[in-house]
């Protein structure tokens, strides 16, 4: 039953100010039920805000509506789709919508943070009934204002209209000063009313990027703003000692040397000033002995080593390791790094109690809450004003940088800009674990009568503050660390995914995708030599194995679309080419991928690849092409070249120079066939990494007749 009271909304009035709308008791019921399920299905997380009312909306007195975005666009062109959802029920254009990030001090506060690809589905169902709350709200108040039944009024184009007369939401604002709620629930359109949602619109963020306006993190600023240089640990493991800032102090431009239990930092009035003046200071380092290397780490992550839990596990894996028609194949992931656009960059200003922080964040509650907790500043006391991202990719939800810079200006009394230096980005924030993995399986007629996969990896989701404590008790399996790791060839009765937890001395955690890149890759590789060894074609094989549910059928469905659009083996390719197939199934998101390459000078080339993807009602197809196009060019980046080692306690390479990554040279033609299923958006900014590794790796075996096993692929060599 429809209810609400004064309590549950908010409406703010005034000359010119317009109307703001705020539901706390928009869903408030998060998903349950069995984690390990539901976390594969993508279920787990639904928006929801504080129990107090949020601004969202606020109509302005040029009849534009201010959208308040509890999502922070990163890139990923969430802000675009988010205007779509609200122009759809509010019944206005999306070029009246002028979407900004949501303060902490004004509009809704997200608890979720931004990523887990659920910026859209987690807040579709809420933003949707939000604004056709607020479409019949107004419509209400037309009806003395216009002196027409409400029967007679409908919404259109950002006005009231009815018998020849309309007034726009602006003027109905203007002239209203008590509000009501609808005495009904509003009714949502079907989907096949939209007349926004579902069109390739342009960006809503187009126009200040094309301008090189000061959008992101590295450019915010206050006036009268220092800039601090802090100095991080130079490696794992290493404790600080004295420090003598004598010479430092002295520097040009030098504000003041702060020194903290946890760090140490250089302000000056400009940032080359305080870089120059940290090369003065004199700190004493005492680190583990001997240094940590990468042979170790590699000792660490083993099938056998650290936590047992079983994942998943179905039937009877008897015999699963003798018999000729049996196969076994052991695959190795590296290190890795974010390697983002814009190192992370923050401005926080301290002043009477109270503090506004301009940074690049996908965790903003979160990083509210450790700075109230690390300064006892009150956190309704601190605004943290997001701003936009030169890429996240789970970087940016760790935010130690922000408590540093409130530290900072407390010190000082200035606003101060606190901004990571590249070197940092790679030793001081966070890797992607490496991971080892085994699969075996037992074929008996042509069909796979039982299959096991084990995962070793480091942490990705536990020991992140993001992340109970109490989880790896509770949970046991890591599960950012077995995701895309599960089975999705549920027609195989008998099944075991094991994983291991293997601690590392040093922090990895949150990588896009989490461990799909890596699982997948072992996964699909082992079943396309599952297919070889059966005498099959890639494709009838896959679809032999996968359940003909509802799910299932989705797979199908887009394993079947991308073979038609590729041609995969009715197409005859040119002398020394080949495909790989491979597909994956995350956050209830179906993608499959076929690769065409061909060796060029001994080492692969990716010529094209074709993605197939069915993430359920699409809001905006050019988003959805756009979001599979980076989600390949950086699986293919991650798989082709990209590799970290730890050399004498530290990483290593730490800079651009010499991090071998993908260029615009090795980017592929990329053909993206979207199919849309159902009336609710699902994922899709990380389901993509999951089938770009194996497809090429398919790719090539079919070429050279060699299995790669081992990311990055550079280190394969074919005359």
């Amino acid at each position: 039953m429809w209810k609400a009271t004064r309590r549950n909304f908010l409406i703010k009035t005034g000359a010119g100010l317009g109307l703001a709308l705020g539901l706390g008791w928009v869903g408030k019921k998060a998903i349950r039920g069995f984690f390990v399920e539901q976390a594969d299905k993508g279920a787990l997380v639904q928006f929801s805000t504080d129990t107090e009312p949020q601004y969202w909306f606020e109509v302005q007195k040029d009849n534009t509506i201010l959208f308040h975005s509890p999502k922070i666009e990163m890139g990923q062109g969430v802000f675009s789709a988010l205007a779509q959802i609200v122009a759809e029920e509010l019944e206005i254009s999306v070029n009246q919508i002028k979407v900004v990030h949501s303060a902490t001090s004004h509009g809704p506060i997200d608890p979720n943070t931004t990523g887990g690809s659920d910026s859209i589905s987690s807040t579709f169902s809420q933003l949707s009934m939000l604004a056709a709350l607020m479409r019949e709200m107004l419509r209400e108040r037309a009806v003395a204002l216009l002196e027409i039944p409400l029967s007679g009024l409908s919404a259109q184009n950002g006005h009231v209209i009815g018998q020849g007369k309309k007034l726009s939401y602006a003027q109905i604002v203007a002239q209203t000063s008590e509000w009501s709620l609808p005495a009904t629930e509003p009714t949502l359109k079907k989907p096949e009313k939209y007349q926004v949602i579902g069109k390739p619109l342009p960006r809503v963020d187009l126009e200040a990027k094309v301008k090189a306006e000061p959008i992101f993190g590295i450019d915010a600023t206050f006036p009268d703003m220092a800039y601090a240089v802090v100095v991080r640990s130079p490696y794992f493991g290493a404790v600080r000692g004295l420090v003598n800032a004598q010479e430092a102090s002295k520097s040009l431009g030098v504000i003041k040397v702060v020194e903290q239990p946890d760090f140490v930092a250089v302000v000056a009035k400009s940032r080359y000033e305080a870089l120059i003046a940290k090369e003065k200071l004199q700190i004493e380092w005492t680190s583990p002995t001997p240094l940590l290397q990468q042979k170790e780490v590699n000792e660490i992550v083993q099938i056998g080593k650290g936590d047992l839990t079983v994942v998943q596990g179905n039937g009877d894996l008897t015999g699963l390791e003798e018999g000729e028609d049996n196969i076994e194949l052991e695959f190795h992931t590296p290190l890795g790094a974010h390697a983002q656009m814009e190192p992370n960059g923050v401005a926080a200003y301290y002043k009477d109690g109270k503090v506004v922080v301009k940074m690049s964040t996908q965790s903003v509650k979160n990083t509210r809450n450790e700075i109230a907790e690390a300064t006892g500043i009150r956190a309704e006391d601190i605004d943290i004003q997001p701003t936009f991202m030169g890429g996240g990719f789970g970087r940016r939800l760790y935010t130690p940088h922000a408590y540093e810079a409130v530290v900072l200006s407390q010190e000082i009394g200035l606003p101060v800009h606190v901004l990571f230096e590249r070197e940092q980005e790679f030793q001081n924030g966070y890797l992607r674990p490496p991971t080892h993995h085994k699969l075996s399986a037992k074929l008996n007629n042509g069909k796979i009568e039982a299959i096991e996969h084990q995962i070793a990896s480091g942490d990705v989701a536990f020991g992140s503050s993001l992340v109970p404590s109490f989880a790896p008790t509770v949970l046991g399996a890591d599960f950012g660390a077995w995701r895309g790791g599960l089975f999705h060839y549920e027609n195989i009765q008998n099944n075991s995914v094991k994983y291991w937890r293997c601690q590392l001395p040093f922090f990895t955690s949150w990588w896009r995708g989490l461990g799909l890149m890596a699982n997948s890759f072992a996964i699909e590789s082992f079943i396309d030599e599952l297919a070889k060894k059966a005498k099959q074609d890639p494709f009838s094989f896959r679809i032999a194995h996968i359940k003909q549910d509802e799910r299932g059928k989705r797979l199908i469905g887009v394993l079947k679309e991308v073979q038609k659009i590729s041609g995969f083996g009715q197409k005859v390719l040119p002398e020394g080419h080949a495909m790989g197939v491979a597909c994956a199934t995350d956050v209830n998101t179906p993608v499959a991928q076929v690769a065409e390459v061909k060796i060029e000078n001994g080492a692969i080339k990716v010529l094209k690849v074709y993605c197939a993807i069915d993430p359920g009602l699409v809001i905006n197809p050019d988003g959805v092409k756009a979001q599979c196009e980076g989600a390949i060019s950086m699986g293919l980046s991650a798989s082709m070249f990209e590799e970290l080692n730890i050399e004498n306690g530290k990483v290593m390479p730490n800079q651009y120079l010499q991090y071998q990554m993908a260029q615009i040279r090795d980017i592929p033609d990329i053909e993206v066939s979207i199919l849309s299923s159902g009336d609710t958006p699902r994922g899709v900014g990380e389901p993509p990494m999951g089938p770009i590794a194996p497809a090429i790796a398919n790719a090539v075996a079919s070429l050279t007749g060699t299995r790669m096993t081992k990311i990055p692929f550079k280190q394969y060599q074919f005359s």
